[in-house]
């Protein structure tokens, strides 16, 4: 029998600080990614619904949710970084540089930052850095994530530990803001809610009240839609409880999308400061999510200022509670902790 042309996917022993990857497919976006990205999540935030609003907000027209070009970017790294993965760990340091259209091609590219083997010898932790660009060459977005992934030879030695430092939030004078936007003109009734910069306060707490319970179909769909290969999204019999793993992403989706209630005018999401999938999510689960204020910037746009808003996803149990018990561990029912920083009229 010759050689097997299919390609494994990377373990954890196949990885090497320093190693770049440039990862397959590039993927041209459409307005079929919007309307099925709809479809999939509640979303109803108006500058990636109208063109008309986003004109109005000096947008050459509706960008596509920021979202869409983060599934997208993550997917083509999948194959080669997280094929074989236990689970995707977190998120830091992750920048919307441009907001991206229906038309716009986008490639990504991943630099290996950090290795540690586990305790148990079957698995380790890899750090990466990925950026996606435009086929212009611009980037568009960048970020980093930890997953944790097998290893198929459990005798391979163990890499030299290497974790990366990481800062704890993309500082506001990092932010891009999207070229020519503007809000000093902003139509709070076409956008749904009247609450703005000054009506947000440190250390608020905001109930988005609404729930989503999510559906084998709708998840796998999602994962196809964005390429994302990973073994234990799409094959029940990876997992030895015999049940796929929601993308993580879905869950951030959802999230995201449930905020609308609360938090309509957080338009667009210009960074990721930290994110943790803090228990595995399955079809069935109820997903409700709630936000809490962390910090407030001014931005040089006119009419933008910027929210930096913890946003939390829970499963089964709408009323928010701590995240974390006296032990500084994850509640059972927290599925996602995500910092992110948001643009919003003042």
């Amino acid at each position: 029998m010759t050689a097997s042309k299919t390609n494994p996917g990377y373990f954890f022993e196949d990885f090497r600080v320093g190693q770049v990857i440039r990862h397959a497919t590039p993927r041209t976006l459409t307005e079929g990614d919007r309307a099925l990205y709809t479809a999939l999540y509640p979303t109803r935030f108006a500058l990636p619904s109208s063109d008309a609003f986003a004109q109005a907000c000096g947008l050459p027209r509706s960008p596509l949710e920021d979202l869409i070009g983060f599934h997208v970017a993550f997917g083509k790294t999948v194959p080669d970084i997280s094929l074989n993965a236990v689970a995707n760990l977190g998120y830091a340091e992750c920048r919307f540089l441009k907001p991206l259209y229906p038309g716009d091609t986008i490639s990504t590219e991943t630099e290996i930052i950090g290795l540690r083997q586990n305790s148990n010898g079957k698995s380790g932790v890899v750090w990466v850095r990925s950026v996606a660009s435009t086929a212009d060459g611009e980037r568009a977005l960048e970020w980093v994530r930890w997953v944790m992934v097998r290893k198929a030879d459990e005798s391979a030695p163990a890499p030299e530990p290497v974790v990366p430092e990481l800062k704890p939030a993309v500082p506001a004078s990092e932010l891009a803001i999207p070229a020519g936007l503007d809000f000093s003109a902003y139509d709070f009734a076409a956008a749904g809610e009247r609450h703005r910069f000054g009506d947000y306060a440190v250390g608020e707490r905001i109930d988005h009240v609404d729930g989503v319970t999510i559906e084998e179909a709708e998840h796998m769909m999602a994962t196809r839609l964005w390429q994302n290969t990973a073994k234990v999204h799409f094959n029940a019999r990876f997992r030895e409880d015999g049940r796929r793993l929601i993308y993580g992403g879905h869950v951030i989706s959802l999230a995201r999308a449930l905020s609308f209630n609360g938090l309509a005018n957080a338009q667009t999401i210009v960074a990721i400061n930290a994110g943790s999938h803090a228990n595995p999510c399955f079809a069935g689960d109820t997903v409700y999510a709630w936000s809490e204020v962390l910090e407030k910037a001014e931005t040089a746009a006119p009419g933008v200022g910027a929210l930096r808003l913890r946003l939390a996803a829970v499963k089964d149990d709408p009323t928010p509670a701590p995240l974390r018990g006296e032990d500084g561990k994850y509640a059972k029912n927290v599925l996602l902790d995500l910092d992110v920083w948001a643009l919003v009229p003042v």
